[in-house]
């Protein structure tokens, strides 16, 4: 690409928001980070990967969890950390790994409330992915191996969750418009169109900065 630019994709489960993310990393030969954002925030806290994944996009969890795990930290993660709830420390390494990693270079991030973190830097573009509720059970169905009676509580549930992590971390509404510079809709366009209609975007965008 002609300029750094780093794509902060929100999702609705089972639009397939994280393939789009992916090919599009590969389209624009940029890196690609979804879970791999956990090990980069692991490694720099020197809190365990496993509980970040426990905790990944989810809400709080009570305050006895918080106190128990947090309990098993390493202390080398410093007083900073040592002395909040145990999913704001989790919360501020993925944060902190995200504003790191956007300011290497160009990139796709999935997830984790990066467009909010990423919210005033220039270069990020914010794209949420959504789609129809069929389509997602369909996708639920084919690439997750869930049965089709279950599958639309499923979403329901999973967007639920997201949206609570993100409205209580991000102070915004996740889903809202308002929030995103684009959005998509892969029941319409599909993963493939999805992800060109992305590219086409930044290509027009980055024109009318030039």
């Amino acid at each position: 690409m002609s300029k750094k630019i780093v794509i902060a994709i929100g999702r609705q489960y089972c639009s397939g928001g994280r393939y789009v993310g992916r090919l599009l990393a590969e389209k624009l030969g940029i890196p690609f980070y979804d879970k791999e954002l956990l090990s980069e925030a692991a490694k720099e806290s020197g809190i365990c990967e496993e509980i970040f994944e426990e905790h990944d996009e989810k809400p709080t969890r009570s305050l006895l969890f918080s106190l128990v795990t947090g309990m098993q930290q390493h202390m080398s993660t410093g007083s900073f950390y040592m002395d909040m709830p145990l999913n704001h420390k989790i919360f501020l390494a993925q944060f902190d790994a995200i504003r790191r990693i956007a300011a290497q270079g160009s990139c796709v991030i999935v997830g984790r409330c990066a467009d909010y973190v990423l919210r005033d830097d220039p270069d990020t573009v914010a794209v949420f992915v959504k789609a129809d509720m069929p389509s997602k059970i369909e996708r639920a169905v084919k690439f997750y191996g869930i049965e089709a009676d279950k599958a639309e509580e499923r979403i329901r549930k999973a967007d639920k969750q997201r949206a609570s992590y993100y409205n209580y971390y991000a102070t915004a509404t996740w889903g809202d418009l308002e929030n995103y510079d684009l959005v998509v809709d892969t029941g319409v366009l599909g993963v493939e169109g999805a992800v060109e209609l992305i590219a086409k975007f930044l290509e027009l965008r980055d024109s009318k900065q030039a």
